[in-house]
């Protein structure tokens, strides 16, 4: 099952692709499920919502705007460093345990919405990512148990600023300016996918050439590993997410390096997930 929050006259909706067809219902209409943030916190069955939304008018995407499937998530836990070739082109030792970052939910847009470079820097990189959408709440979640606590998996760009990156040995500053984060186009659920989208292959665009390609099996933590060694630290709730980390080819360690700037297109591609199409803007 495939579901997307969207926007379309002021009026916020949950859409279903169903055999190629979009359909929504909106706030306001009689049979609205609420959104899937709304949905997750109850803990509501998503596929009870997806049955409502097989009936819903098929919708006309003229005027749609994408939205972050989880729009507000109580935390967004980043993993850096978490393909072996990535860690070696970035000069870090390979980690034996997850690097750890959190965002901030004002970084976060949706599909289709720009990228902004803000007005400070021009070291806008990307960073191709498989997103997991916690839909359980667990505290010191077995690794065997980890994957029943997924709602669903989605895309991100871990946009980064370098130049704020690197200026602290923290790296929260650079990966947190406003519009960095795309998020989305759809949930995936679970039983649309390999179990933690085990041996999916994952590409990053940049104007239609491949910038990283990887398999999902290259992570050293894979999904479930991840969300049982984060729920050690913290409860996970539904509506969090996780970033699961970026494969080798980032900009910033090409030579020349290569940043994003305003007209380049950015895609991020996970198979049977998606893809997350962002233009770039500069900060107005």
């Amino acid at each position: 099952m495939r579901l997307a929050m969207i926007s379309r006259e002021g009026r916020t909706g949950l859409a279903l692709c169903k055999d190629g067809e979009m359909r929504a219902l909106f706030e306001g209409d009689g049979s609205y499920p609420g959104s899937l943030e709304e949905l997750l916190a109850a803990g509501a069955d998503l596929r009870a919502a997806g049955a409502v939304l097989e009936n819903a008018p098929q919708v006309d995407m003229a005027g749609v705007r994408w939205l972050p499937p989880v729009r507000r998530p109580g935390k967004i836990v980043c993993v850096g460093l978490n393909y072996r070739d990535h860690s070696k082109e970035t000069g870090y030792d390979v980690p034996d345990y997850p690097t750890l970052f959190l965002r901030f939910t004002t970084t976060l847009v949706g599909h289709g919405e720009p990228i902004v470079r803000p007005a400070v820097s021009t070291q806008l990189d990307y960073e191709g990512e498989l997103a997991v959408v916690i839909g359980r709440k667990g505290h010191a979640i077995p690794k065997d148990q980890a994957l029943e606590h997924v709602a669903g998996y989605s895309l991100f760009n871990d946009a980064s600023i370098r130049d704020y990156q690197f200026r602290t040995p923290q790296w929260t500053v650079g990966k947190n300016f406003d519009g960095t984060g795309p998020f989305g186009p759809w949930l995936v659920t679970p039983e649309e996918l390999p179990p933690g989208c085990a041996g999916l292959g994952i590409q990053t665009r940049l104007n239609g050439t491949v910038m990283q390609k990887a398999s999902i099996d290259d992570m050293m933590f894979d999904v479930a590993s991840l969300v049982s060694i984060i729920s050690e630290v913290a409860t996970l709730e539904p509506g969090d997410v996780i970033v699961t980390g970026t494969p080798a080819g980032i900009g910033f360690a090409r030579d020349p390096k290569v940043f994003m700037a305003p007209g380049d297109v950015c895609e991020v591609e996970v198979e049977g997930v998606g893809v997350l199409r962002n233009g770039v803007a500069d900060a107005v």
